[in-house]
C-alpha cells in the first residue's frame, strides 16, 4: 500500500503532523541558544524585540487591544514580565550548562504546574498531581549526579525557569478566554521586552553571567541565528499550532508537546555531541522525569477541546498561552 498523500489526510491526522513539526522547531530553540554567542540578556531582548516588531505590523493585534480593558492589558503585561524572566533563565541555563540540561529542567514545569496551578487558576488541588510532582524528584537527583559539577548552577537556573513557566502558564489559564491569542502574545512580549530594558543596568550586579549590552548590534552570524529563532522557531510554530489545535484534543496536544525536551536532547547529541559531557545517570534521570511528564495528560480529560494554555513546555507555552 502506497503512502497516503498529505492532501488526502484527515484534519486530525494533519493536525498531528503540524503539531509535531511545531514541537521540533521549539526543540531547536535550545540548540540556537547554544549557538548564539550573545549572553542570555541581549539574546532574549533581541528575540523578543523582533517578535514584537513583526506582531505590531498586524492590524488584528491592534483591534484586539482596543477590545480589552486597561486592567486586562495590565494583567497580561504583568504575565509578560514572568515570560521574559523565564526566557532569561532558560537561555541562562543553556549558557551555564548545555542545551540538554536546560531542556531537561524545563520538563519540570509540568510538576511545578501541578503544585501552583490550583492556587493561581482557582481550582481544586489534586492529590494525583501532587504525586506527579513528587515522582520527578528521583529523576532530578539522578540528573544532578549525572552532570559535571560546574553544570549544577545551570540546573538551579533551569529549575527556576521551569517555575516561571508554571507561574505564567497558570495565570494565563485564568485569562485565556479574555483575549485574542496573537494580541495577548504581543502584549506579553512587549511588556517583557520593556522589563528587560529596565532590568539591564542592574544585571551586572544581580546576575553578571547573564549581562550584556542590549544596544550593541550583534554580529552577522548572531543576527542570522536570532532572526531564525524569532521567525522560524517562534512566529511560524505559533501560527501553525493555532491551526493544528482546532483539530486536536487537549490530551493529544499535551502528549505531542511533551516531546520537546526529547527533540532538544537528541538534537544536542547529534549537533554538539553533548552526550560526551554527561553520564548515564543523567539519562536515567531524564527518563524518570519524562515518564512523570507524559503521565500528566492521563490525569486529565482525554477528550477535552485543545486550548493554547494546555501546552506545557517552555517554548510552546510562552508563545501560545
Amino acid at each position: 500500500m502506497r503512502d497516503q498523500p498529505l492532501s488526502t489526510l484527515s484534519a486530525p491526522a494533519k493536525a498531528q503532523l503540524q503539531i509535531h513539526f511545531c514541537v521540533l522547531l521549539w526543540g531547536f530553540t535550545a540548540i540556537l541558544g547554544k549557538m548564539i554567542s550573545l549572553p542570555a540578556l541581549p539574546l532574549v531582548w533581541w528575540r523578543m524585540l523582533i517578535v514584537v516588531a513583526v506582531i505590531a505590523l498586524l492590524p488584528r493585534v491592534w483591534r484586539g487591544m482596543r477590545a480589552m480593558s486597561a486592567r486586562l492589558i495590565l494583567s497580561y503585561a504583568g504575565i509578560g514580565v514572568l515570560v521574559a524572566l523565564h526566557w532569561l533563565t532558560f537561555y541562562g541555563a543553556i549558557k551555564l550548562s548545555n542545551a540538554s540540561v536546560a531542556a531537561t529542567c524545563i520538563a519540570l514545569a509540568t510538576a511545578f504546574t501541578a503544585l501552583v496551578e490550583p492556587k493561581l487558576a482557582r481550582r481544586r488541588f489534586s492529590k494525583r498531581e501532587l504525586a506527579l510532582g513528587l515522582a520527578v524528584l528521583p529523576g532530578v537527583a539522578l540528573v544532578v549526579g549525572g552532570v559535571p559539577e560546574d553544570f549544577r548552577t545551570g540546573i538551579i537556573v533551569g529549575a527556576i525557569s521551569a517555575l516561571f513557566v508554571a507561574l505564567f502558564g497558570s495565570l494565563n489559564k485564568r485569562l485565556v478566554e479574555h483575549g485574542d491569542p496573537l494580541t495577548v502574545t504581543g502584549i506579553e512580549l512587549a511588556a517583557g521586552t520593556l522589563a528587560l530594558t529596565v532590568l539591564s543596568p542592574l544585571m551586572p550586579w544581580l546576575f553578571p553571567a547573564f549581562s550584556g549590552d542590549l544596544f550593541r548590534i550583534p554580529s552577522g552570524h548572531d543576527i542570522v541565528l536570532i532572526m531564525t529563532l524569532s521567525i522560524v522557531c517562534t512566529l511560524l510554530p505559533f501560527a501553525l499550532s493555532l491551526v493544528a489545535l482546532r483539530h486536536m484534543t487537549a490530551f493529544g496536544a499535551q502528549l505531542a508537546v511533551n516531546l520537546e525536551p526529547v527533540y532538544a536532547i537528541v538534537l544536542a547529541a547529534i549537533l554538539f555531541g553533548e552526550q560526551r559531557e554527561l553520564t548515564p545517570l543523567f539519562y536515567v534521570g531524564v527518563v524518570i522525569i519524562l515518564a512523570a511528564v507524559f503521565a500528566h495528560p492521563l490525569l486529565g480529560d482525554r477528550n477535552g477541546r485543545a486550548q493554547p494554555e494546555v501546552l506545557a513546555v517552555a517554548e510552546a507555552r510562552n508563545i501560545l498561552d
